[in-house]
């Protein structure tokens, strides 16, 4: 038998039990309340408004923005951080670039990536590029494909997202495809098997498995290579050749859509734009050989345009060839398409250029210099890029409910777009990763 003390200890002890458990369930019901921060904006460029507010407060709490106000005062109790000497503007977002690549003007430096530099070593470099990227004020990027890298794109976004490394929120393509034999690298002997800097896929069967399979290994987009070999013919049209069947192609982006994800087409010349227009991608990447026609039919059925002037004019000097006239043709293309309406996204290919040779900002500069208004090359890389990645109801704008991703400049980006290049305050989330405003 047990006696009534026995009891009564047992009893006892349960009830300290509970009382520590309930204690513990009261102290995580009283989390401390979000960090406060408010920004005060000498002007800002929120990116809807058509002109710069001047004298802006910015309230954030937490991760998001609460208020923008013109003037006003700080609510007592929250940090404080001045700004007011400098243009603050929405974090910049660039839709095409490769952070598991450093540069491949020549076929030499592409190879050379490929053969001698492991997956773990070019994820490391991918890490580093993401922190110079947020650096350089770039608090969102699409990445395009890893080049051979298999998945580690989804491995760089992951790191960043749990707060491992720093670096900009990520949407990733992992492996870019295309039809066997089309992609480097090339050339070596039958007898050795080199690796390939795309996943080639054959077949509408195979063309599903190759979605399914990306989307299963966390694939955000899905990207393929319409084109290849662009060369100029009497008709003065820069031309291609096509590398996906229709059926193929209309095959990737159906399933693509089908499971929810969106589909980028590298598409240089007219032809391999047209054959990604006739399967129903979502955007077009370089598109140097836009036809009139081809535009008209992109801004009727609002497909994005992601130009990436800047690896082009990079690359050309080194590549030869055709490519000096494709950048000169492209810069005609781009005051038709404006004309045209399409939406036109900011994308560099930053990893076609060697991420430390140059700013992924410079891409503004060209926009401005091929007949857009300062204020409409900021917004294709923050409000329009924003929409392009699904994200306008989180970032691309400085307003209440959005993602407090905010970076500023000493100057006026409007008088010298050229400041973008020089970006001394990031915040991504409400954390401040870079703060050199004097």
């Amino acid at each position: 038998m047990i006696s009534n003390s026995a009891v009564q200890r047992v009893i006892l002890a349960i009830s300290c039990v509970m009382l520590f458990c309930g204690g513990a369930s009261a102290q995580e019901k009283s989390a401390p309340p979000p960090h406060r921060v408010a920004i005060r904006a000498g002007h800002l460029i929120d990116g809807k408004s058509d002109t710069a507010v001047a004298n802006a407060l910015i309230l954030i709490e937490g991760d998001k923005i609460v208020s923008v106000t013109a003037g006003g005062t700080p609510p007592a109790g929250v940090e404080v951080i001045d700004l007011s000497h400098s243009t603050v503007l929405p974090g910049l977002i660039d839709t095409h670039t490769h952070v598991l690549l450093q540069g491949d003007v020549t076929a030499a430096d592409y190879d050379t990536q490929l053969l001698k530099e492991s997956i773990p070593y070019r994820a490391i470099l991918g890490a580093r590029n993401a922190r110079i990227a947020l650096d350089h004020g770039f608090t969102a990027m699409r990445d395009l494909e890893t080049e051979g890298a298999m998945y580690a794109d989804v491995d760089v976004k992951t790191a960043i997202n749990n707060g491992e490394v720093p670096g900009p929120r990520m949407q990733v393509a992992t492996r870019a495809m295309t039809p066997t034999g089309m992609y480097p690298l090339l050339g070596y002997s039958w007898e050795l098997k080199v690796p390939t800097g795309v996943q080639y896929v054959d077949g509408v069967e195979g063309a599903r498995k190759a979605v399914r399979e990306q989307v299963m290994y966390g694939a955000d987009w899905i990207k393929y290579y319409s084109d290849r070999k662009y060369h100029f013919q009497a008709d003065g049209v820069l031309h291609s050749m096509v590398n996906f069947t229709d059926e193929e192609a209309k095959a990737i982006v159906d399933e693509a859509h089908r499971l929810g994800k969106k589909v980028a087409a590298h598409a240089i010349g007219s032809d391999g734009i047209a054959a990604a227009l006739r399967a129903g991608v979502d955007t077009v990447e370089h598109g140097d050989g836009l036809t009139e026609p081809e535009m008209a039919e992109m801004a009727k059925r609002g497909i994005y345009w992601v130009p990436t002037i800047a690896v082009g004019l990079y690359v050309a000097g080194g590549r030869g060839g055709e490519w000096p006239q494709m950048t000169k043709l492209q810069r005609d293309n781009f005051a038709k398409a404006l004309k045209h309406g399409v939406k036109i996204a900011l994308g560099t290919d930053a990893g076609g250029f060697d991420w430390k040779d140059l700013n992924q900002a410079k891409e503004f500069e060209y926009y401005v210099q091929y007949g857009m208004t300062p204020m409409q090359a900021i917004r294709t890389g923050t409000a329009m890029a924003a929409e392009l990645l699904g994200w306008s109801d989180s970032a691309g704008t400085i307003e209440p409910g959005k993602w407090a991703d905010i970076v500023a400049v000493s100057g006026d980006p409007l008088k010298d777009i050229t400041e973008l290049q020089r970006v001394n305050f990031v915040m991504k989330g409400g954390v401040v990763f870079k703060n050199e405003v004097h």
